[in-house]
């Protein structure tokens, strides 16, 4: 039998099926796929030539040293991650094997959003003005000098978590607990010290661009448009991808995208970007070196048809990359959630009979039995269902969205 010769991609952990598991069945395709986790693979399994059980995934020299014991049995090409709370420990393994992405400072500036903003200071990158605290007293100079309104912000959490707009100094009092204490499911200590920041509260609509990079070279792929609900809190309801969205190739918008990996020292591998789009251009919000979440990268592939996790695995392994678009189409997501907190789910689906034609996927999340929270207490983990539409404009995308929420039945235990 003639021997699989696709590259062995190292993957580090996989994350939650229902938004996952389009990239590691595109990527199986092209790839041999070893899995690091820490648990038996289930769902994954079809899709693997093999996997570690290890009892972290957050130990970055541990893996490390697990994964040299692999690349001794056969050579490892590339090594992903696209889970925030492990990029910075599957550095270590890219460090450690010789790889692209093997550069564990320079993630930990892109995690840790206090020293983002240092390493940006003085590169021209249009920012908020940022300052670290570590007590409410700190915290409230803080935001006479930043100026209200200000946004509280965990140094080192994704998703929005503990991320709060607060308008005058007695709702900073109020709300630096909720900042300060948020934590995620991971355990990954950011800074022991100085753990909130008080940002510069700007405004206006906000970005996200998911590209590529090789050998500092920036090449951005899609762009996607936030919808954030629940203020003064900013739960990401849904996104729009537009693949012929013109500023994939503003030139003042992607010179500043370049001058922002460049400051950051970024060389290779897969970024998730933030801007907000103000009066007086575009301001960094954060980047992130992974694959976009909340499905992102998927209404990528459905406007553009690129396919995310084969260029991502690809650009870790170093090979030759095709970013040319085949389709140009409007993607959307939107998420949705219980009305009142601790409501139990008695059921939930899709009606398919008043679901629009442009629908490509429902899925529910939350189960019967389930009990569930809207935001602020249901943060991310609060969505019990979400749709994705493709369509051939932005309007049809928002409409064909409604539809499809519309189209949601729950009952709850109440009744």
């Amino acid at each position: 039998m003639a021997s699989d010769a696709r590259p062995l991609l190292l993957l580090v952990a996989t994350g939650w099926r229902e938004f996952r598991q389009y990239l590691l069945e595109s990527i199986s395709t092209h790839f041999r796929v070893h899995l690091f986790h820490t648990a038996e693979p289930v769902w994954e399994r079809e899709y693997l030539t093999g996997w570690t059980v290890l009892p972290s995934t957050i130990d970055g020299p541990a893996m490390a040293r697990e994964a040299v014991r692999l690349n001794e049995v056969e050579r490892v090409h590339g090594v992903l991650c696209w889970d925030e709370g492990r990029i910075h420990a599957t550095s270590h393994v890219a460090e450690a094997l010789g790889l692209r992405g093997g550069d564990p400072a320079m993630i930990w500036r892109l995690r840790d959003k206090a020293q983002t903003r240092e390493a940006l200071a003085g590169s021209g990158v249009p920012q908020p003005r940022s300052e670290k605290v570590s007590t409410v007293a700190e915290a409230l100079a803080a935001a006479d000098r930043v100026g209200y309104p200000a946004i509280l912000k965990p140094r080192g959490l994704g998703a929005s978590l503990g991320v709060v707009r607060v308008d005058d100094p007695a709702r900073l009092r109020a709300m630096f607990a909720f900042t300060r204490d948020t934590r995620a499911p991971d355990p990954v200590v950011y800074a022991s010290e100085h753990p909130v920041l008080v940002e510069q509260c700007v405004t206006g609509e906000e970005v996200s661009i998911d590209s590529v990079v090789q050998d500092g070279k920036v090449v951005p792929l899609f762009l996607a448009r936030k919808v954030v609900g629940y203020p003064p809190y900013a739960e990401e309801v849904g996104h729009y991808v537009d693949a012929d969205d013109p500023l994939l190739t503003d030139p003042t918008f992607t010179a500043i995208l370049q001058d922002t990996h460049t400051a950051l020292g970024f060389q290779d591998g897969w970024t998730h970007t933030e801007y907000m789009l103000t009066d007086t251009g575009p301001m960094l919000i954060e980047v992130n070196g992974r694959l976009g979440g909340d499905m992102i990268p998927y209404l990528g592939m459905l406007a553009t048809g690129l396919d995310p996790g084969v260029l991502a695995a690809s650009a870790a392994c170093g090979l030759d990359l095709d970013v040319h678009p085949t389709r140009r189409r409007v993607a959307g997501i939107r998420f949705c959630y219980v009305e009142r907190d601790d409501t139990t789910i008695s059921s939930i689906h899709f009606d398919p009979t008043a679901l629009p034609t442009a629908v490509d996927r429902t899925v529910t999340i939350a189960q019967p039995g389930a009990v569930v929270s809207p935001p602020p207490k249901g943060t991310v983990w609060g969505r019990i269902a979400y749709a994705t539409v493709v369509t051939d404009s932005m309007d049809e995308c928002v409409d064909s969205l409604d539809a499809a929420q519309a189209a949601l039945r729950v009952t709850t235990a109440a009744g």
